[in-house]
């Protein structure tokens, strides 16, 4: 399988989930380490643009193509075994829990969730404390110039 991650240059040379842990998110606290993909390179796109103006973009953004070999270990999650208020702005701590405490039991490398911001897509969360973590394998970086169109 391949997830996709948009990034900043400076940040796309390895995974490791500092980022998220520097600030928290959606689904990890501050101090806990998670690695954002998305199922597609629209996804990836879409999720990272919700956080922009037109006045705001960036130009440095690169996508980067994860390998995922497909004996990874996954736990899905589908929006029954999420909190009413999972999708709410701004996110609520109780999806933060969510992947706290899928990063510190540990059981499998990665977490499917569904996206916020496309209703019947997938993200789909790395941990990169678990052992399978190695496996995984960024396979390409490309500059990612956004369409400045999607913020008219």
């Amino acid at each position: 399988m391949e997830v996709f991650r948009l990034s900043r240059r400076k940040f796309a040379t390895t995974l490791s989930g500092k980022g998220a842990a520097l600030k928290g998110a959606r689904w990890n606290s501050v101090g806990v380490e998670l690695i954002y993909t998305a199922a597609n390179r629209s996804l990836a796109m879409a999720e990272v643009a919700v956080h922009f103006t037109l006045a705001t973009l960036p130009d440095d953004y690169v996508m980067m193509a994860v390998y995922v070999p497909d004996d990874i270990s996954i736990t899905k999650l589908a929006m029954a075994d999420l909190p009413p208020n999972w999708n709410s702005f701004p996110h609520p701590a109780s999806t933060q829990f969510i992947g706290d405490k899928f990063v510190a039991e540990n059981k499998s490398c990665m977490l499917q969730i569904p996206s916020v911001v496309t209703f019947g897509d997938f993200n789909f969360l790395i941990n990169p404390n678990h052992l399978d973590f190695s496996k995984i394998k960024i396979v390409e970086i490309v500059d990612f110039p956004f369409d400045k169109r999607i913020f008219e």
